[in-house]
């Protein structure tokens, strides 16, 4: 079979490897990018974007059961899940379809199949057990991902445990469920289905929710969620997961006392793993750590012409970060000097109710950094709009060195925190001090106004608390 030959060659299309391939077409070069199921990946059409579209509706349906606190009455309010599912659905594939469009605009040439390395500089596409193609470039970048990391005896079946595949198309809705693990994905499927009217029951091994967040946010959304109706276990452990044809009976270990609870279902959420297997990497000086490949700042492995982006090179596993790290990684090849990539400027976002996010340090860490710190603070409830909304409770959180006013990190839950953090990521991004922040105007009224205020808080100034 004759070898096409290309500058580049992206393996996999989601949002590390179609943006990869984008901007290496905008820098004139020649590229092929291989996908094996659907472009966008599992952030578009499995993860970020249908569990949003998911999220909305059942933000839709908590409000239609609080309308009488606007002044608003409404009688027999119910929904229909296979249309909620079915809207989820569409969103992805209209979105899926509008990355075949860019590829196809910016000339990217796709391929449709599995990719695996068969000699230096090239690779070999399948599809359905045999050979389709055969391509050569100076330049092959691994965007292939990541996968839903199962625990032995409590594998996803798709009946009565469930991966987030599962998770995002349910036939009928669960009376109650039981999610393991309280990270990101965890949480956003626990206050999906609380807020669709299951009972849900959250069990974390380590001693708090979204254990990577400031222990305070992780504090008030425990509070936040429980007053809702979450009934969470920390500190625990599943030892035990027995089905029957319609429920599941799980043992629960915590505190050194076991308990058992029925459940119709139970999510899986407890991380990931690189998709790293069937892509001819035995024999080359790619390195595999904890089913990672191990990169350095610009995304070069130790095979020389391989390069590996996204959720497949590691933590953190989000698809921003994916999407940042290919343009590094492709500028790199094509000879600019991009910056590299600051971990602590990446912002982290959990579209739970309420919603969570944080960039840079937390408490605890700028501390174990052996900063000297000054920590500001402000509640949702001295926030006019927050109140006009209806959305009184949340809180901003800031940490600056107290020497010289670096902002070390901010961490904020409360209704469209996701939104309002990209504030801060571009202060820190411009190494932005507590003085610029306190010089900035804020508009009025604004939930905004409470990330102002939280800065003013760190240096005894805040005025509305």
């Amino acid at each position: 079979m004759a070898e096409q030959k290309f500058d580049l060659i992206v393996v996999g299309g989601g949002p590390g490897g179609y943006v990869a391939a984008i901007r290496a077409a905008q820098l004139k070069m020649n590229v092929a990018l291989i996908e094996r199921e659907n472009l966008g990946g599992i952030c578009l059409n499995w993860g970020c974007i249908p569990t949003k579209a998911l999220l909305r509706g059942s933000e839709i349906n908590h409000l239609l059961h609080h309308l009488d606190e606007f002044g608003f009455s409404a009688e027999n309010i119910k929904f229909d899940l296979a249309k909620v599912v079915k809207r989820s659905r569409n969103v992805a594939k209209q979105l899926s379809s509008g990355v075949a469009h860019l590829l196809k605009k910016n000339k990217v040439t796709v391929f449709d199949g599995t990719a695996k390395l068969a000699g230096k500089h090239t690779l070999s596409i399948s599809k359905d057990g045999r050979e389709t193609a055969r391509l050569n470039a100076p330049h092959i970048i691994l965007a292939t991902g990541a996968r839903a990391r199962e625990l032995p005896g409590i594998e996803a079946d798709g009946k009565l445990i469930w991966s987030y595949r599962h998770a995002m198309v349910p036939d009928a809705m669960p009376k109650s469920l039981l999610v393991i693990g309280s990270g990101a994905i965890g949480i956003e499927f626990a206050s999906f289905y609380l807020n669709m009217g299951a009972a849900v029951t959250v069990v974390e091994t380590l001693d708090r929710v979204l254990p990577v967040e400031d222990a305070e946010i992780s504090a008030f959304a425990k509070k936040a969620f429980e007053k809702q109706g979450m009934k969470i276990i920390l500190s625990a452990s599943v030892k035990a997961v027995v089905k029957s044809a319609s429920h599941v009976t799980v043992t629960i270990e915590a505190g050194g006392k076991s308990e058992q609870i029925i459940v119709d279902r139970v999510i899986s959420a407890v991380g990931i793993v690189g998709n790293t297997e069937n892509l001819g990497l035995e024999g080359t000086g790619v390195k595999i750590e904890r089913s990672h490949v191990v990169i350095d700042p610009y995304g070069r492995t130790g095979e020389p012409g391989v390069y590996a982006i996204g959720d497949v090179a590691g933590p953190p596993w989000l698809a921003h970060k994916a999407s940042h790290e290919a343009v590094i990684c492709v500028e790199a090849i094509a000879g600019l000097t991009p910056h590299k990539m600051d971990v602590l400027n990446i912002p982290g976002c959990t579209y739970c109710r309420p919603q969570v996010a944080s960039v840079g340090l937390t408490e605890a860490r700028a501390k174990e950094a052996g900063h000297k710190i000054r920590v500001g603070h402000f509640p949702f409830i001295g926030n006019g709009k927050a109140i006009a909304m209806g959305e009184p409770e949340g809180m901003v959180k800031t940490i600056f060195d107290a020497e010289t006013g670096e902002m070390l990190g901010a961490h904020m839950i409360g209704p469209e925190v996701t939104e309002m953090i990209q504030g801060y990521v571009i202060a820190r991004t411009l190494e932005t001090t507590e003085a610029e922040l306190m010089q900035t105007v804020f508009p009025h009224p604004t939930v905004s106004e409470t990330m102002h205020e939280a800065v003013l808080d760190a240096y005894g100034r805040a005025i509305h608390f």
